[in-house]
């Protein structure tokens, strides 16, 4: 799609003005937000704004619709970068597929977090197959929600580091528009269109976002090596008079995306790297990913009164997805894996050879693998607020309830191909499904109660959770691509665990002191007799405004008794999802957040400072030989792969009424990828780094903005991760010229 033709449409489009969402108000129209004195009362928020962040019993972060348009991202991973306690290793460059942990969790395809986006899980398989392969349009989101530590016994099924929670944008309150468009470095383009409007008892909301680019990377021969990508989301609501006596609003929600990006799991050697860090090998030019995700949601609320609230979602996302993609390298009937070929290139040096185009090659001696898979998620899941008042006390109760499916359909094969003078040409097409050829499935029923309590300056928030779960596999083998049960072998693991939890905060005048306790969790496979991941997690924190500066620092201590790592093949692995037992693992840390405005709050300008920090300690506690070494052979006293010891970010905003100009940086400490201590061996090891990004805007008027984004503006080359196969590298300078337009 040409964005240059969108760009020049958008210059001479009338101009609009884009409704901006009100936290304040209760809303019972609008199923976004209810807010009812402290209480936040909807199934599609964790937070709904900075004040309940700020005065949650447990560490949260509240990414605002201002924060989200100041550097107007669309990749997640430069977007959470300024949040203390969230940890990533990126690997295409564009964010399309993260990897994000919280506080020391496995960040593997944010395969350990509770993934959300308006209260709905969506992994594509939250349960028996978590690996965010998709991950919604964050350039679509009118706010991002973090919680992390204790009170978070209403988010799982994964309860030890945290959730996320991404929210769509609302149905707006009055007739509005919005049309966006930009194009920059590597033919990069964006267009972004919305428009909504609401009466007395209807209301809508239309959306549009394509973003795409033809990458920064340089395949040999030539090629694209970048993405398109498309989404639609629509919302439509009808709801009671306002005079009713019981108040009621359903809401409909329809997205659809797809998406075709020229990605690979092949990076490049350590010589190859240092050489060109933006090269392809030859043997990459067939790599596609295609995929398409789709989700319906009816919310209703239920608003007996003021004080007793009840809301009801009805969910189905489905997924879609084939990743084309070079496996492995066969030469006289030895076949062996790009990982461990870019592992050891002088060791595996023909197979390297053939990888690279160097020579020629015999039939069929690349492997090339459609990685097929749909998924579906599906649910129903219930919520119950009741809050009341007494003398100097506020107590509000919430009760939930989940009833959920999912599974993972695999129907795979590999094709053989040659190369000869750099370029591939099929040789062997294989039938589908005589690869993996199985379904995983999973049933859950959840449920939780979080009683808040506050009393005077005190607030403890007590609560619990249970999850009942039943995994499953159904294998046909790879001679049976007709299911019709010839070869099938099944299993089945079921796990129900009670998941406690206790926070509390204690305000004073201009500081508070807040933390808990809560039991970590996070589901096993299907495989029998598996035990689930289990840790007792700790934080201790306090919130202040001192002189000028806000802020927050928060310590705490994951206690893991049984750490569970996964077979995937984004990290070297085979791709089997199996998990294997890790062992005792203790992960400790510090989180600092503080904000500063340089200037006098008369000024006409402003000149605000955010500066986070982000300490972790992880250490084995036992022995033991990870599958297919995937982390290694670990030692009591080894860290963790892919997670930063040290990392920081600071943003420092020039802010006037008609522009403003923001300058981000970000720090990445150095990272191992296999478990050990001490220093970092060279070929373990992904250097650290410092990403400067900068932003601005001009306001033509109160209804029309250009806008000018850069990221990596000092063009610096440096590694992201070793996995899943080689090398990568990270975005280089890129700049991007925009219109907004708004009404």
């Amino acid at each position: 799609m040409n964005q240059k033709i969108f760009l020049f449409v958008a210059l001479f489009t009338g101009c609009f003005l884009h409704a901006q969402s009100k936290d304040s108000l209760l809303r019972v129209k609008d199923t976004s937000l209810i807010q009812l004195d402290e209480v936040v009362l909807s199934a599609n928020v964790i937070l709904g704004s900075k004040y309940q962040a700020k005065n949650r019993t447990g560490s949260a972060y509240y990414i605002s619709p201002q924060e989200l348009e100041t550097f107007n991202y669309t990749d997640i991973n430069r977007v959470l970068r300024s949040v203390p306690g969230v940890s990533i290793y990126e690997e295409d460059g564009f964010g399309l597929r993260p990897n994000i942990s919280l506080r020391g969790t496995s960040p593997e395809r944010s395969a350990k977090i509770t993934l959300m986006e308006d209260g709905i899980l969506i992994a594509p398989a939250p349960y028996s197959a978590p690996a965010a392969y998709y991950f919604p349009s964050v350039a679509r989101m009118q706010a991002v929600e973090i919680l992390k530590g204790s009170s978070q016994v209403q988010y799982g099924p994964f309860t030890t580091g945290g959730a996320i929670n991404m929210l769509s944008t609302e149905i707006p309150d009055d007739f509005s528009a919005f049309l966006a468009a930009s194009y920059g470095n590597y033919n990069s383009g964006r267009l972004h269109a919305k428009i909504g409007d609401s009466k007395e008892r209807f209301g809508y909301m239309v959306e549009y976002l394509n973003f795409n680019s033809d990458g920064f990377k340089d395949l040999d021969n030539g090629g694209n090596t970048g993405f398109d990508k498309n989404d639609l989301v629509a919302k439509f609501r009808v709801n009671t008079s306002e005079s009713a006596s019981l108040q009621q609003v359903l809401e409909f929600k329809f997205q659809y995306s797809d998406e075709t990006s020229n990605e690979t799991y092949l990076g490049l050697s350590e010589e190859d790297f240092e050489a060109t860090p933006f090269r392809r090998y030859a043997s990459g030019q067939e790599d596609v990913m295609v995929n398409d995700h789709k989700q319906f949601l009816i919310t209703h609320i239920l608003a007996f009164s003021d004080n007793f609230h009840i809301t009801t979602n009805a969910y189905y996302n489905g997924f879609n997805r084939n990743w084309y993609k070079l496996d492995a390298v066969t030469l006289n009937g030895d076949r062996r894996g790009i990982s461990g070929i870019l592992a050891d290139p002088a060791g595996n040096s023909e197979y390297f050879d053939v990888i690279t185009g160097a020579v020629n090659s015999p039939d069929d001696a690349l492997l090339v693998k459609a990685n097929n898979r749909a998924y579906t998620s599906k649910g129903l899941q219930t919520k119950l607020d009741y809050h009341w008042s007494g003398e100097n006390t506020f107590h509000d109760l919430e009760i939930g309830l989940r009833y959920h499916f999912d599974e993972e359909d695999r129907f795979q094969w590999v094709d053989g191909y040659s190369i000869n003078e750099g370029n591939m040409l099929r040789t062997t097409a294989a039938t589908r499904g005589t690869d993996a050829n199985r379904i995983s499935d999973a049933t859950a029923f959840a449920s939780f109660a979080l009683y808040k309590f506050k009393y005077k300056n005190l607030t403890l928030t007590p609560g619990l959770r249970y999850e009942n779960i039943t995994l499953g596999r159904a294998d046909f083998g790879s001679n049976d691509v007709n299911r019709e049960g010839t070869e099938l072998s099944t299993r089945e693991n079921r796990t129900d665990v009670w998941i406690p939890g206790m926070g509390f905060n204690y305000n004073f005048n201009n500081i508070s002191v807040f933390g808990g306790i809560h039991k970590g969790f996070s589901p096993p496979t299907s495989r029998e007799d598996e035990q689930a991941e289990k840790s007792i997690n700790f934080e201790l924190g306090s919130r202040f405004t001192l002189g000028g500066i806000s802020g927050e620092i928060v310590g705490f201590f994951n206690d893991y008794s049984n750490l569970l790592g996964s077979d995937l093949a984004a990290t070297g692995g085979t791709g089997s999802l199996e998990q294997f037992n890790a062992g005792e693992v203790n992960v400790q840390g510090l989180e600092i957040l503080l904000n500063y405005d340089f200037l006098p709050a008369e000024s006409s300008f402003k000149l605000p400072l955010t500066f986070s920090y982000t300490y972790t300690d992880t250490e084995f506690q036992s022995n033991f030989d990870s599958a297919e070494d995937i982390w290694g052979e670990v030692v009591v006293g080894d860290e963790l792969p892919y997670i930063s010891k040290h990392q920081f970010n600071t943003i420092l905003s020039l802010e006037h009424e008609k522009f403003n100009v923001n300058l981000s940086g970000r720090y990445n400490g150095e990272f191992r990828t296999l478990a050990g201590q001490g220093a970092i061996p060279e070929g373990e090891k992904v250097p650290s780094n410092f990403i400067l990004d900068l932003a601005g805007a001009y306001h033509i008027n109160p209804n029309a903005s250009i806008t000018l984004n850069a990221i990596n503006i000092l063009d610096e080359e440096y590694a992201v991760s070793r996995v899943p196969a080689g090398l990568r590298p990270g975005h280089p300078f890129g700049a991007y010229l925009g219109v907004r337009l708004q009404y």
